[in-house]
């Protein structure tokens, strides 16, 4: 993929992400897909988006950075949403959060075989404290 069709292919990917579009995921997301250096595959990808869904109702992934040279992906996302109960171990319990995650995709095969994310834990506590 050139830049352009990268690019194209991230944002479609993240558009299944909002929709919540579960069975095209595997359009965008390889069978034996990495999380943060484990094999999780495609299923355990998909559980760990759907409990984040079922955490974090009214979740929306936001670019706010975005930089691709194929076949990486860098993008800083950002967040604005209502968490229902605990999130990443705190206890939010239905505050309205903001905070980002930078993450690292590596694109093989047309999927993504690779992710690489930190989230910004600290600016959640920050606006509990």
């Amino acid at each position: 993929m050139n830049t352009q069709a990268l690019s194209d292919f991230y944002r479609g990917y993240l558009d299944c992400l909002n929709r919540q579009d579960w069975p095209a995921l595997g359009q965008f997301v390889a069978e034996d897909v990495h999380y943060n250096g484990q094999r999780v595959g495609l299923s355990g990808y998909r559980d760990m988006l759907e409990g984040d869904f079922r955490a974090i109702p009214d979740l929306r992934f936001v670019i706010d950075r975005l930089v691709v040279e194929p076949p990486q992906v860098a993008a800083r996302l950002c967040f604005d949403c209502t968490p229902v109960g605990e999130l990443f171990g705190l206890p939010v319990n239905g505050k309205r959060v903001r905070f980002a995650e930078n993450v690292f995709y590596e694109v093989q095969q047309g999927r993504i075989r690779n992710v690489w994310s930190v989230i910004d834990k600290a600016a959640i506590e920050a606006q509990l404290a």
